[in-house]
């Protein structure tokens, strides 16, 4: 026989759909966020940091791959996708030069040198956010919006709290929703995220595993323990949940950067676990930390523990493992 065999260990997986292809539509889901972050934040340079961030992570992943005479796979989209989720994840006044560092940090750190696609074992783009905001904290945390500084509806809920005022004082769970709140560029506008996710479910993407169990583990959490951190705040209050729901990274790390094909789990048991982690951990850093936010920490976090949650969680081959 001349005809030679490709013998490949399992699983053996046909599908049409490749890598571009799937982060071509991710790069499409962000665009109502992108969209509306630059017009939220016009009098800003939103739309040339949002530009210039997402070009250094391409050009940071060519030039890495040239030098090391490596294949060039910029044209999967994999490097726009993590520089355009970085720069949603900066404040609108943030310098240029800073998303330049951050793109960098995250292909060339957590990324590249762990092998590339794939190998990465936590979200790039949310790696070089905290990257960031530990070594640029003041940039990272001061927000400006309609040409006002201000601090975003959680850090009010916060300061209220820490002031002894009602929590909800100055927060308006309309404003949140549609986005006319100071945050980062890509954060503010539910319905915008929102948008971008249906689209996500329907091109088949992503599903409600991960993000629907986050999200209504985060809802159990602070609906629980909201009372106990904030005495003004009832069991299950509707308005301080929606504050919470609306407020900061939740609804963009949960659609968008908790649901990375590489760094979470792959066992459908274990992306539920991988959900419920995520919910309390975002509500115990947004409760009871020194941050009004947490979802940054929590997914990077929980990007850490999930070849733990696959170990557990992966199902026995048959004829394996059974009962004795």
């Amino acid at each position: 026989m001349s005809e030679q065999l490709k013998v490949s260990s399992s699983p053996h997986i046909r599908s049409k759909e490749t890598t571009g292809n799937i982060m071509l539509w991710v790069i499409i889901a962000l665009l109502p966020a992108t969209f509306f972050g630059i017009y939220n934040f016009r009098d800003t340079h939103a739309w040339l940091l949002v530009i210039v961030t997402t070009a250094a992570a391409v050009l940071t992943e060519y030039i890495y791959e040239k030098l090391m005479h490596k294949k060039i796979t910029i044209k999967d989209f994999s490097a726009a996708v993590t520089g355009l989720l970085l720069a949603l994840n900066l404040p609108p006044t943030a310098p240029i030069w800073m998303g330049i560092i951050g793109s960098v940090f995250a292909i060339l750190v957590v990324k590249q040198l762990f092998g590339g696609l794939g190998q990465n074992f936590m979200n790039p783009a949310l790696g070089a956010r905290c990257f960031l905001l530990i070594s640029f904290t003041g940039r990272m945390t001061s927000f400006v919006y309609d040409g006002v500084s201000g601090a975003t509806p959680l850090a009010t809920i916060r300061a209220n709290i820490e002031a002894g005022n009602a929590a909800l004082d100055g927060v308006n769970s309309m404003d949140m929703l549609i986005g006319n709140i100071a945050g980062t560029i890509g954060e503010t506008s539910v319905i915008a995220i929102v948008i971008g996710a249906i689209f996500l479910i329907l091109m088949g993407v992503i599903d409600l595993r991960i993000p629907g169990t986050y999200i209504v583990t985060f809802v159990i959490f602070v609906g629980i323990f909201g009372h106990i951190a904030n005495p003004d705040v009832g069991f299950f209050d509707p308005q301080y949940i929606t504050a919470h729901l609306c407020g900061g990274g939740l609804m963009l790390g949960a659609w968008f950067m908790a649901t990375d094909y590489v760094t979470c789990p792959i066992t459908p048991k274990g992306q539920y676990v991988y959900g419920i982690l995520l919910g309390i951990l975002t509500g115990l850093f947004r409760l009871f930390g020194g941050s009004a936010e947490g979802v940054s920490y929590a997914i990077i976090i929980s990007n850490l523990i999930v070849p733990l949650i696959e170990r557990v969680t992966l199902p026995k081959p048959f004829g394996k493992g059974g009962e004795k």
